[in-house]
């Protein structure tokens, strides 16, 4: 799995003009799925992004978690983490199909939910806006 984690004011997805998902807050995971993940791979994700101490404390030091934040997580869903970009235009046959990739995009959602996080979501395969108010910017690339 491949995971780009921005840690955000707030942030929103929208589908079809309708808003689907919105935090305060948090964290924005731009998630990717490839072929030999497992739900081993979805649930160690999860824990490793739950755990990420990147907020600031009272001396200005990344020493605080999620948690420590009462932040949230939107996650979306991003096949073209796995692009080939060994031409001008991408390929993306490196990513899982959606038959694996859907069911590991919900367990790691619900292994978020199961951490206590409130977690809100895009919809697997849809075209997305997606907004986020970048905090410091943080941004965190995960590769499983």
């Amino acid at each position: 799995m491949r995971a780009v984690v921005t840690r955000v004011l707030s942030a929103s997805v929208t589908i079809e003009g309708r808003v689907n998902g919105r935090i305060g807050q948090g964290y924005l995971v731009l998630l990717g799925v490839g072929p030999e993940d497992t739900e081993e791979t979805a649930v160690k994700l999860a824990d490793k992004i739950c755990n990420m101490r990147i907020f600031s404390d009272e001396n200005d030091k990344m020493n605080l978690d999620l948690a420590q934040v009462g932040g949230s997580i939107l996650v979306v869903s991003q096949f073209t983490l796995y692009a080939d970009t060994a031409k001008r235009r991408p390929g993306f046959t490196g990513a899982a199909k959606p038959d694996l990739a859907i069911p590991l995009y919900e367990r790691f959602m619900a292994r978020c939910r199961e951490r206590g996080f409130a977690v809100e979501h895009g919809e697997f395969g849809a075209s997305m806006q997606v907004e986020s108010v970048n905090d410091g910017p943080v941004t965190i690339l995960f590769d499983m």
